[in-house]
């Protein structure tokens, strides 16, 4: 199965390839319970895009005995019980994002911009090899900012389609391996396939707000989420572990980015930076041992943020990581195992967070054809 959020986190689908329960099923989050659904008995789903709280998905076949083919999106009104509309593309669909008045899909090379009342053609954009299917769009009528990967690894293309200018931002020298946009695009949140360090930066400027470090091994990013005030960022890994860290004012952001590098300090700045580095280098390095490698790495570990509060899953599986809009120190974590989780922070001393609620739907209820 593979779950997605809807616009606002209100809501989840879930679509199913394989087993008895093939189709989709949508899910609300606050309160957890199970909305509207559909079993197909002739096919499985890979993909089920929700469209904010109403009865339109996009749906994408999959499995081994797919309902739809896999290189078309079908656009399924739930209340007519039928699709209302299709995209037809000569290579398998990687991914679907919805807004009101777009509908934006994601190839292993291309990325395509459609209106949605017509379903016309916008744009094309080439990219570089996107099997994930990375492509994200702010989903208020206010602003329309997308990011998907340029030709370029590791780098993102961003589209400000009401200033009708693009950007290119260098945002890791690995390929891409996560994006998110905040509602209002004005921010957007990249990780590598590295998976240690996750970046935010200014979309309309193109430059570095803030480096977050995860952890000092790889690991991969499933999600990553802003929280509706733009003061948080949750993100899960294959470590199964969820973090969430605190994003700074911008007004004490650096204003530039060159190379993944700090800007140079004034030879005072450096003394200080060395002596404090030194000192904390070597209070560690005495708790571990005398461990050289940790030593090599300490200084880089401080010019990054680590997160405020975390939890640890029962799963390593993908999961995915929402905000709720009335909750300021909630986090809700889903994942392709079945497991619902609503966690609750401290949203000031952060620490290990608690885990309030929790839901398993990996064996559906059936819902009528």
């Amino acid at each position: 199965m593979r779950c997605t959020f809807n616009q606002d986190g209100a809501c989840f689908a879930v679509a199913r390839m394989n087993g008895s329960n093939r189709g989709f099923t949508v899910y609300t989050t606050s309160p957890y319970r199970e909305t509207f659904g559909r079993v197909f008995r002739d096919g499985g789903v890979a993909r089920a895009e929700m469209l904010f709280r109403c009865n339109i998905l996009a749906l994408v076949g999959g499995g081994d005995e797919p309902k739809f083919s896999p290189n078309k999106v079908m656009i399924w009104d739930d209340h007519q019980g039928r699709c209302i509309g299709e995209l037809a593309f000569k290579v398998p669909v990687r991914g679907v994002r919805l807004r009101r008045d777009k509908i934006v899909v994601a190839l292993e090379h291309k990325v395509f911009v459609y209106q949605f009342s017509n379903l016309e053609l916008e744009q094309q954009i080439d990219t570089s090899s996107n099997v994930e299917g990375l492509c994200v769009i702010s989903p208020t009528t206010e602003t329309t900012v997308m990011a998907c990967p340029g030709l370029n690894t590791g780098q993102v293309r961003v589209e400000l389609f009401d200033l009708g200018t693009t950007k290119f931002i260098a945002a890791h020298e690995a390929p891409l391996a996560c994006l998110a946009l905040s509602a209002d695009g004005r921010l957007l949140a990249t990780a590598s396939e590295k998976g240690t360090l996750i970046r935010v930066f200014d979309t309309i400027k193109a430059r570095l707000l803030h480096e977050f470090r995860r952890g000092s091994d790889r690991a991969k990013i499933y999600s990553l989420a802003f929280s509706p005030r733009n003061n948080l960022l949750g993100a899960t890994s294959d470590k199964g572990t969820v973090h969430v860290f605190r994003i700074p004012d911008s007004a004490t952001a650096p204003t530039s980015y060159a190379s993944a590098s700090p800007a140079p300090l004034s030879s005072s700045a450096a003394a200080r930076a060395s002596g404090a580095a030194s000192t904390s280098s070597s209070t560690v390095a005495s708790i571990l041992g005398q461990n050289k490698f940790v030593k090599s790495l300490l200084p880089k570990y401080f010019r990054s943020e680590w997160s405020m509060a975390q939890f640890k899953l029962a799963t390593t599986t993908r999961s995915i990581v929402s905000f709720p809009i009335t909750d300021s120190d909630t986090i809700v974590v889903v994942s392709e195992t079945g497991e619902f989780a609503r966690l609750v922070f401290d949203d000031v001393a952060g620490g290990v967070m608690r885990c309030v609620e929790s839901h398993n739907f990996a064996i559906a209820d059936p819902a009528r054809d």
